[in-house]
């Protein structure tokens, strides 16, 4: 088994499109209206409308704007030079500037329009920088 991907449902298709691809600067595939996806060469994000759950059961099986128990994560080369970069688009969205964590990354943490969580990191320790040898791509 692989994984392969994280699907976020939202009412807002288009404007989680537009987010995602200034952010990453990875062009989504768009299939329909409800669905989007973005492929990175780990992982790849899809975006899915709320009318997509129907072909999960109904409308119950998950709900928009509600996520608080996940944060959706991106590795990058230069997290600082990122947010420079960036800043003036993230400040609405900002929860923490660039920060050393305890586990030897640097993290960026922002929400994307819908409130998710969503992490730009770049390894900085030894140890983390060996963990994800060379996955860290320039944005």
């Amino acid at each position: 088994m692989n994984f392969v991907s994280t699907r976020i449902i939202t009412e807002q298709v288009s404007k989680l499109i537009t987010f995602y691809e200034q952010v990453t600067k990875i062009p989504a595939t768009r299939f329909t209206e409800d669905f989007a996806e973005l492929q990175s060469p780990g992982a790849t994000l899809a975006i899915g409308s709320t009318r997509t759950l129907q072909f999960f059961g109904g409308s119950e099986v998950a709900k928009a704007a509600a996520n608080r128990t996940m944060i959706i994560e991106f590795i990058t080369a230069d997290v600082d030079g990122f947010f420079q970069e960036h800043a003036a688009f993230l400040a609405p969205y900002l929860v923490q500037e660039p920060t050393t964590m305890p586990w030897g990354n640097r993290s960026l943490l922002f929400r994307d329009p819908d409130g998710n969580l969503v992490n730009f990191f770049t390894p900085v320790s030894a140890e983390a920088i060996r963990k994800f040898g060379g996955k860290a791509v320039q944005m």
